[in-house]
């Protein structure tokens, strides 16, 4: 793997954990995420 492809798929790596981050900041989506997974039960 290339110098700049590792550092392409780490820069994606990186702006992924910083998005699921941000989501779970907001409570109205930690609700929303609880209220789906008792649906499947």
């Amino acid at each position: 793997m290339t110098t700049r492809r590792r550092a392409l798929v780490w820069a994606a790596v990186t702006a992924g954990l910083l998005a699921t981050f941000a989501l779970y900041q907001r409570p109205a989506f930690l609700v929303n995420l609880a209220d789906q997974l008792w649906s499947c039960f």
